[in-house]
């Protein structure tokens, strides 16, 4: 079940009907059991997956919480690890391991038979395997106190609008709103529909129409010219962030209109100056627990320069192989970690010759903002391209001159089309710093925008079903 269908439609208006005449705790159980309804929508077999997980957890955490002894609270966290790095290894790096073995033996001349499973990939498992882990490491730090209420922890895993997608929460951001009762304000029922059509917008009128142009570019066998391919990256830019954060929006949305507040995932990524500030404003929720949770725990930036380097670099190359069990990922992670380490060098020079960078705009940050653009968009490329062999050849094309093709207009007017009207609101969001910006507007103004925002998508948006680009990860 994907937000953008009509299943889902019918689904959270019954489930919202019924959410708001039952008192607190029936509530949580309406979630939990409408919470396992939209996952079994995808495949009821993987419901044992997520249940286990679950129980594992709940339990590993009460047993870390019961004793003081070291020992046997690094071992219940050990088994806690296993089991859900283990489930997240199987199902989703197996084959991938597996068939870039026998490739490697067969490439020194040992002729092997692979040993391949066809695994399905649970969807959502990153996600709510990250959860998972992050609660019981919090328990284990004594950073969160156990959850004594299975049903409460339950939820908090499988909570159907961050479920498949994101944001990764932590336990002290939702249990506590899932173990209180709530109320329902007018002002969270106006945010979080805004939030919800925002979201749509992005997903229907922006993301899955560029995914037209990027689709054709990046697609196998396809000869575009140096010009296509950087609208093609450009287009890509702006279908990932629309895909992903109008997921991330409609989730917010959706869980605020049911008085609960999801964490922000995004802020303006495309607006940033350095590296740092991306991974500060983009996947946030990922970002985050990955510095909590591998980065700081190899070291972080307490040993020398070198030693700050190495973590980054295995930070991001984790972090890249988390979204895909492909090697476009790994190099897509790598890559990431060599601009985060530029990154570094470059502050770190210009505090040695005393420049820094205004807080205001001027023609040195748009400058500034223009390059870390094109940074993140080469990133991009990598991050979309189908194999190692299309990064090379897409990569020789956008480093030769460039002539335009008989698709160069079409794909140029295409990227306006879809990108400008997003621009707009995105960048008077950025300028005023509130990604509720639009809600502060004088009344004339803001339905002003939504009529534009409800105009284009409803006329123009694709309302062909298309699943989130995150939910294959």
């Amino acid at each position: 079940m994907v937000f953008n269908s009509f299943h889902f439609v019918v689904f959270f208006v019954a489930v919202y009907a019924a959410y708001r005449l039952l008192p607190h705790r029936p509530q949580n159980w309406l979630l939990l059991g409408a919470s396992y309804y939209f996952y079994a929508a995808w495949d009821w077999r993987f419901l044992g997956l997520l249940w286990s997980q679950t129980v594992v957890d709940y339990f590993c955490a009460r047993a870390i919480g019961a004793t003081e002894d070291r020992g046997r609270r690094r071992f219940w966290l050990l088994i806690s690890l296993s089991f859900n790095l283990g489930m997240l290894g199987f199902f989703k790096y197996f084959n991938f391991f597996a068939d870039s073995l026998t490739a490697l033996l067969t490439g020194v001349g040992l002729q092997v038979h692979p040993v391949t499973l066809r695994i399905a990939l649970p969807i959502g498992i990153s996600f709510y395997t990250f959860m998972t882990i992050s609660y019981v490491v919090d328990v284990y730090r004594r950073h969160y106190p156990v959850e004594r209420s299975f049903l409460n922890f339950a939820l908090f895993i499988a909570y159907f609008p961050h479920l498949v997608a994101g944001p990764i929460l932590r336990a002290e951001k939702l249990i506590p709103q899932l173990a209180a009762p709530r109320t329902i304000a007018y002002a969270d029922i106006r945010e979080g529909a805004w939030l919800i059509a925002w979201g749509f917008f992005q997903k229907l009128f922006v993301a899955d129409n560029l995914a037209k142009l990027v689709d054709e570019v990046f697609r196998t066998g396809a000869t575009p010219s140096g010009l296509d391919v950087l609208l093609g990256v450009y287009a890509f830019a702006f279908q990932i962030f629309g895909d992903f954060a109008g997921y991330s929006n409609i989730a917010r949305g959706t869980s605020k209109i049911m008085g609960i507040d999801l964490s922000i995932n995004f802020l303006y990524p495309y607006f940033v100056l350095s590296p740092r500030a991306f991974w500060r404003n983009w996947h946030i929720s990922l970002s985050s627990w990955l510095r909590d949770y591998l980065y700081l725990p190899l070291g972080g930036n307490r040993g020398s320069r070198w030693q700050t380097e190495r973590n980054l670099m295995i930070t991001m190359v984790l972090g890249g192989l988390w979204h895909g069990a492909a090697w476009t990922f790994v190099i897509w992670g790598l890559y990431q970690g060599l601009v985060l380490v530029a990154g570094r060098w470059v502050e770190s020079l210009g505090r040695r010759l005393g420049v820094t960078l205004p807080g205001r705009v001027t023609p040195a940050t748009v400058l500034a903002g223009f390059v870390m653009f094109h940074v993140t968009c080469y990133g991009w490329l990598i991050f979309r391209a189908s194999s190692l062999s299309q990064i090379g050849s897409l990569t020789a094309v956008l480093a030769t001159p460039w002539v335009a093709s008989a698709q160069s207009a079409t794909y140029g007017a295409a990227l306006a089309r879809y990108a400008l009207p997003f621009l707009v609101i995105h960048t008077f969001e950025a300028l005023h710093r509130d990604l509720l910006a639009v809600l502060r507007l004088p009344t004339a103004y803001r339905y002003a925008v939504y009529g534009a925002v409800l105009y284009l998508t409803l006329l123009f948006g694709d309302f062909g079903g298309a699943q989130f680009i995150y939910f294959q990860f």
